[in-house]
């Protein structure tokens, strides 16, 4: 498939290409699709590191388009990982749902970094929703002795049952998404605490994530190495 304008700029900034290929897939509700794919030699030639995503291209009505998601539980020894798909309008869901083993799709690694602080935080404050949950799942992963407070906005009560990694010491609100993500923000804002020790990680809908960004540095003073933060999606 032929890039765009996109593809190009992300050669230009240093993006490595790779081919997937469809291992086996699964449903993972009746709105979430799990593949696993080869790595086509993605992992040996790439940095690990919890929250990392890469660039998937679809076929969209003969124009290529790109969607970013979230490498779920990666084996660099095995070459392989997984990939979490919402089922709604849209080619990548389209592809998703008419895969087959041995396919393949195309992928970019550029633009995708994060680092635990050295020495690790002492808490963890999250804020996320389903688009953003596999990469919440590997950070809890690679934090694995902080505790963490999570806030998670949902649409559907079915999302409430994606898989969540948490650990005994770790809290979970789920807030209900409503008044255009505004609820989740209002939500957030009143229970968020300055912490200096602490991590923020933030990935939801973008608006949301700016406002509730905004809050952390502005209103509560949080250092900007404190805070990760990045809009998944925008709501248009």
């Amino acid at each position: 498939m032929k890039r765009n304008w996109e593809g190009l700029v992300l050669k230009a900034l240093g993006g490595r290409d790779f081919r997937l290929t469809v291992l086996r897939h699964e449903a993972v509700n009746g709105h979430y699709q799990r593949i696993r794919v080869n790595d086509g030699g993605l992992l040996a030639s790439c940095e690990l590191h919890p929250t990392m995503w890469i660039r998937l291209w679809f076929d969209n009505d003969g124009r290529p388009h790109q969607r970013a998601y979230t490498l779920v539980d990666p084996d660099p020894v095995g070459g392989e990982f997984s990939l979490e798909f919402a089922i709604h309008d849209g080619c990548a869901a389209r592809w998703v749902q008419q895969v087959t083993v041995g396919d393949t799709i195309e992928a970019t690694v550029q633009g995708s970094a994060f680092a635990l602080p050295d020495p690790p935080p002492a808490q963890l404050y999250v804020v996320g929703d389903p688009a953003s949950l596999p990469a919440v799942n590997s950070l809890l992963d690679a934090a694995e002795k902080v505790p963490a407070a999570l806030w998670l906005e949902y649409q559907h009560d079915g999302e409430r049952e994606l898989p969540l990694r948490t650990r005994p010491d770790d809290q979970v609100t789920w807030v209900p998404r409503r008044d255009g993500g505004q609820h989740l923000v209002d939500t957030v804002r009143s229970a968020l605490p300055a912490v200096t020790d602490a991590l923020y990680w933030v990935a939801c809908e973008a608006r949301s994530t700016r406002a509730i960004t905004r809050h952390l540095r502005r209103d509560l003073g949080v250092d900007k190495r404190r805070v990760s933060a990045l809009g998944y999606w925008n709501a248009g």
